[in-house]
């Protein structure tokens, strides 16, 4: 096993400006391209329009009536003309970080879920480290007037990931260790910064955090464990059955035919830590 090899801090800049003067944005990709005014953007956008009237406004049954009438014409339609599973777009080398996972759930301008963050690289003392900008809406309430902590710890866990890809050490989430400093609020423009703190061997440990202005109101350190991408075919490969037919796309599903799936080649590390 490799030693461990320090390459940034794991805690919070003395510094409240960050990035302002700290931080210079770098671009892997001039700009990204999943972002852009797209159908699916549109539609996407649309429905988080529609979460987020129907979860944070007092409406009227009747009004209810006819849109869920209306929505359900429209879906009809939409799933008869549908031809198996959307392509799933895997991340490259170069890409634009927003562009790693355009359905994601927390990044995705394509995914009604997704807030979505948008996020950026920056490089701050010749490394480079990973910037975001979100609102959570009324859809993401856990408390009164605060953003669900569940909702906090799962972007935290997106973006500590794609911190990994950014820096060449991605894997699969082994442990996140989240600490909540303070309530963080809705409705209120909030940001991000991730940067890795250290790798050991096929494990490599990032931390993120969130801020309102200057002030963290949260936090997480994540570990990360590097994984072969046949054992990812294999994971895939595994869920598909009990899942359906339409979880993989075509594409991967052919990856997943192609791929040796019965024993690793001599040498090769285990899955586990």
């Amino acid at each position: 096993m490799s030693a461990a090899r320090d390459v940034g801090p794991g805690s919070p800049r003395p510094s409240p400006g960050w990035p302002a003067g700290e931080g210079v944005d770098v671009a892997p990709a001039a700009q990204p391209s999943s972002t852009g005014d797209t159908a699916e953007n549109r539609l996407a956008a649309a429905a988080r329009r529609l979460t987020s009237v129907v979860v944070g406004r007092r409406l009227a049954p009747a009004d209810l009536d006819a849109t869920t009438a209306a929505l359900t014409d429209a879906l009809d339609r939409l799933e008869a003309s549908g031809d198996g599973k959307r392509p799933r777009r895997l991340p490259r080398p170069g890409d634009h970080p927003q562009d790693y996972f355009p359905t994601s759930p927390v990044i995705g301008w394509s995914n009604p879920l997704a807030p979505p963050v948008a996020v950026r690289v920056v490089e701050v003392d010749g490394r480079r480290e990973l910037a975001g900008t979100v609102t959570f809406d009324y859809p993401y309430e856990g408390p009164p007037t605060c953003v669900h902590g569940g909702v906090i710890a799962m972007v935290f866990d997106e973006l500590l990931g794609a911190l990994t890809l950014l820096t060449g050490h991605a894997g699969m989430t082994g442990t996140l260790t989240t600490r909540y400093r303070r309530p963080t609020p809705l409705l209120v423009e909030l940001r991000f910064e991730a940067r890795l703190v250290k790798v050991s061997g096929r494990k490599a440990t990032a931390w993120c955090g969130l801020y309102r202005d200057d002030e963290l109101t949260a936090e997480a350190q994540g570990v990360f464990i590097t994984m072969r991408p046949d054992r990812m075919l294999k994971v895939a490969a595994e869920h598909a059955p009990s899942a359906g037919g339409d979880v993989l796309d075509r594409a991967l599903a052919a990856a997943v035919e192609r791929a040796d799936q019965t024993v690793a080649a001599p040498g090769d590390p285990p899955d586990g830590p």
